[in-house]
Order: structure tokens, then sequence, then C-alpha cells
């Protein structure tokens, strides 16, 4: 049974924090796609020891945990940390590599924790499974098929000073896999309350709405492939329940989720649709994307769309036709935005 007693989300820890945290300031909450499509975290805090595997078309996942178990979705907040500050870096064209050098407490106001001296240890566990964890997997980062072992994280670091032992910094040290999701932009910014949820189960739900309903008016997904998107090992029952409650508080930020008859939809809150006479409002498919991606890669297809979009609406005004087929005409236009452009 769910506790009704609390707030659907946690409450705002640091609401002012941003204003004096150094270079977390002006970084924006980011996450690879990869991780998003595919699950790749286990949804439990408990130590999970046994070997998990997904397949899903043509994509093949093992993961592989260390003596403290796989890492799991509030593991990945340091990796949304490091992504959020490395793409910061890169778009004010400051340095960056795959080693970050940060402060905890940093981290936890970021990823709106506590501050006591128990939420420090639970980092350092954390960095602990990241860097235990090992993937073996067909997904692709920056156009680039890999099939073998690697780690989340190529280790983790904490400095102290000798006479008291204080903690000076902490580092850790991104796998080449996962750099080359974000040398290739292959990220997607996330809300902020993404740490204000509570549960396991709607963060994950919220990561494969972002990835796929993205900018989009609607998306809509089978309970069952939903679930086996999530990772979860509940009975089909429990994430049923989960998901109606949801949609019940309906508290997931940037969608509204709905269910009927185990069809689960999300409705993009921020949604405008075009004035008429002034917008291309055809609906692409979800397929589209995909094959965009591979058209453009490491371009952000859905600003492409806009910039499509916004050429259809040209053609219009100047009396032609709009594109007969427009999903082939949207990955053609990708296609050459790619050649034109380069790679970003």
């Amino acid at each position: 049974m769910s506790d009704r007693s609390k707030a659907p989300l946690l409450p705002d820890r640091h609401p002012q924090a941003n204003l004096f945290v150094c270079d977390v300031a002006d970084a924006v909450i980011k996450s690879d796609m990869a991780s998003m499509e595919h699950p790749i975290f286990t949804l439990s805090k408990k130590p999970i020891h046994e070997v998990k595997t997904y397949e899903h078309g043509d994509i093949l996942l093992e993961v592989t945990p260390s003596s403290k178990g796989i890492a799991n979705i509030y593991d990945k907040d340091i990796l949304i940390f490091a992504i959020s500050q490395i793409m910061a870096a890169r778009n004010e064209g400051r340095p960056y590599s795959r080693e970050i050098a940060f402060q905890a407490r940093d981290f936890l106001e970021f990823s709106n924790r506590h501050i006591g001296g128990h939420d420090y240890d639970l980092l350092k566990d954390s960095l602990d499974r990241l860097d235990g964890t090992r993937l073996r997997t067909t997904i692709k980062t920056g156009g680039e098929e890999t099939w073998e072992a690697f780690g989340l994280i190529e280790g983790a670091k904490i400095k102290r000073k000798r006479h008291d032992g204080r903690v000076t910094e902490w580092g850790l040290k991104l796998s080449e896999w996962l750099f080359k999701a974000i040398e290739a932009n292959e990220v997607l910014t996330l809300h902020p309350d993404y740490f204000r949820l509570r549960k396991p189960t709607e963060r994950r739900i919220y990561e494969i709405a972002r990835k796929h309903c993205g900018q989009k008016e609607t998306w809509q997904i089978g309970l069952r492939k939903l679930k086996k998107k999530c990772g979860s090992s509940d009975a089909l029952r429990n994430f049923r329940l989960a998901v109606r409650e949801l949609c019940e508080y309906d508290h997931l930020p940037d969608y509204s989720v709905s269910m009927k008859d185990d069809m689960v939809c999300f409705r993009n809150r921020n949604f405008t649709p075009a004035l008429p006479g002034r917008g291309y409002t055809v609906r692409l498919e979800l397929d589209t994307f995909d094959a965009a991606r591979e058209a453009a890669p490491g371009w952000d297809v859905y600003v492409i769309e806009q910039e499509w979009r916004e050429w259809v609406v040209s053609l219009l005004e100047q009396g032609m036709e709009a594109p007969r087929h427009p999903d082939g005409a949207f990955i053609g236009f990708c296609r050459k935005w790619a050649e034109r452009n380069g790679r970003p």
C-alpha cells in the first residue's frame, strides 16, 4: 500500500544553492540518451549481485555487478552531474575531459540531497558501485557500436589531508563509451524536479518519456513494454499499481500520464500548437527520429526538426505543396543538414 502521507515530490532542499555553487550554476541538468533508453541501472537500493540481461530488437545489454552490486538509478545522479558539468564547459568553450574533480557538497546540492555526514558515505558507496559495474552491449554511442566489457567509469578518487583526514577533493573518470555520447551531443536536458521524484520507478519512467515523447504532444506505450524498458523486476500487477498512482498524483515533470486498458499515454505539458497558417504541425513517427539520428549523427534532431518545419512553412508561403511523405522528407533534410554542417 502506498504512503499517502507523503507528498508525491521531495522538498526542494537547496532552493538558493545554485546561486552560489561555482560552475554548477550554469550546468543545465543533462543525461545521456543511451541510459535513458535502456535499463542499465537497477531500480533497487538493495545490492543486486546477479548478472542482468536485456534484449530489445538488435540491442543486447548485459550488466555485471561487482562485490558491491550493480549501480542503481540513484548512483546515476553522479553521472548526470558529471555530464552536466562537461556540457556546460563545452558550451562555454572551456576545456573539459573525461576526468572530473568536484566537491561533494556541490554534488549533494545539485542532486537535491541532504548534506549530513552519512550522505558523504553514501556518495563513496555510489562511486564504488559505478566503478565496479561492467557492461557488455551493442548500444551505439557517437555512431560507433561496441561489443566489449567496459565500465561506466574508469576509476574514482578521494583526496584527504594527511594531518586531519579531511577530504579535499572527489574525482572520477568517465568511460570512453559514455564520453563518446557526450562528444556526439547524445544527451538530453532533464527537468530539475527529476531529483525530487521519490521512487526509482518514477525516475525511470520520466527518463523514458523524456527520450521518446520529447517535444512531441503525446506518446504512448503498452504497460508490459514500459515495464521491460524500465528494467523493473516487479510483478506486472504491482507495476500497474505504481503507474496508476503516478497517473493519480500526476506529478511527473514535463509530462502528464494516463492509462487505459494497459496503454500508457504521456502528454507534453509544455506543448504549444503552432498558429494556423504559420506552422507545419504534421506528426512524425517515433521511428523517424531514430533514423534521423543516424542521418545526422551527433546533432539534436529536435533542433533540426524545428528548422525543417520552418523551411516547410516557407515553402507553403511561396504557394508550394507540403511534402507528401513527411517522415522521409525530414530524414532527407537531416542527411543534407549533416552534409552541409558536418559533425557538431
